[in-house]
């Protein structure tokens, strides 16, 4: 089997101002020069951090202070940039109603882009996406741990929300996805949005439910939300990519924690194993993505270093500016 690199981005969100400079530029601008990088991709998975729809009433919650739209035909811009799967069970997903959360899957299905996560009832929501990359093939488990008022039930569209526990009844609903993910392809990613914005490590309760996902079946355990960069744990020979950050937004930027500074996560597959993670150091810039140069990928190396070594991660520089964390190898064949 030959190696595949699949890319990993955190939170994609195409509203407000992204929406209008898509409608001023066109559909390239959010990706930058970071674009051809994607191409080199064998698949590339985002957060959809939006609804795309038209639909203009917001979801009833008062209490809800931001909700992220766009255009719908702004599809076209994750199809330029080779998206080939968007989780999308996030807080945003509904906040223009399940009206606007089934337009979304809608755009996506019109697109030819595979989506886990949400879905017009429960099964859906929790059915993974299974790609094919070369010769490998990848199930894709996405789930996040709110809004409550979003799950999906039987008979209601909505996210599949699972709580952050390793309780044997909490877990029971990420057990039974896990397992039918690996009934359907031999590479299991699992996918949460989780926890609460600009936390920078994570909890013992989150490092404890992250293995429990990784026992259970998956192989990568890819987190966002926090819109700031963890660091990696390698548990076992899985790595846990605990926040993978912003990718593509028009947020404020904090100035001491950086949210405008993260990474493409570019995981080297080999015979079903990760042999590594590469990460291509990014900046958010006039609300686009653009390879982080100078102080900013400094920011980026040291902020890694620190964080992935309180995790007891290794990370070592890379070819073309990458910075590495290697992962140990293990036999092609699993033996769960």
């Amino acid at each position: 089997m030959s190696q595949v690199t699949l890319a990993l981005a955190g939170d994609v969100m195409l509203g407000r101002g992204v929406d209008q400079r898509l409608r001023e530029r066109g559909p390239d601008w959010p990706w930058g020069d970071v674009l051809p990088e994607l191409w080199k991709a064998g698949a590339f998975f985002v957060n959809l951090e939006c609804a795309l729809t038209s639909r203009t009433a917001r979801w009833h919650d008062g209490a809800k202070a931001f909700h992220f739209r766009s255009d719908p035909r702004h599809v076209a811009s994750l199809r330029r940039a080779r998206v080939d799967c968007a989780v999308v069970a996030n807080n945003h997903i509904g906040d223009f109603g399940m009206a606007g959360l089934l337009d979304t899957l809608e755009a996506l299905d019109g697109a030819g882009i595979q989506h886990a996560g949400a879905g017009r009832d429960i099964g859906e929501a929790r059915r993974p996406a299974v790609l094919h990359v070369d010769d490998l093939s990848v199930a894709v488990v996405a789930a996040a741990d709110e809004p409550a008022e979003w799950e999906a039930t039987e008979h209601r569209p909505g996210l599949f929300r699972v709580a952050v526990s390793v309780a044997d009844e909490a877990f029971a609903p990420v057990e039974r996805a896990l397992a039918a993910a690996r009934r359907l392809a031999p590479f299991v990613i699992f996918s949460i949005h989780w926890g609460p914005n600009f936390r920078e490590r994570p909890t013992p309760e989150f490092r404890a439910f992250a293995r429990r996902v990784l026992d259970a079946g998956a192989d990568v355990f890819w987190g966002h939300s926090a819109h700031l960069v963890q660091g990696i744990e390698v548990a076992g020979t899985r790595p846990i990519l605990y926040d993978t950050g912003d990718f593509i937004d028009d947020y404020a930027v904090d100035p001491d924690l950086r949210n405008d500074v993260s990474a493409l996560f570019l995981l080297r597959v080999d015979g079903r194993c990760v042999a590594g993670v590469d990460l291509l150091p990014v900046r958010i810039e006039d609300r686009r993505v653009c390879r982080a140069i100078g102080a900013d990928h400094d920011h980026l190396r040291a902020v890694m270093t620190a964080r992935c070594a309180e995790l007891e991660a290794k990370v070592v520089p890379g070819r073309g500016g990458l910075l590495t964390v290697p992962v140990a190898p293990r036999t092609p064949v699993d033996a769960r």
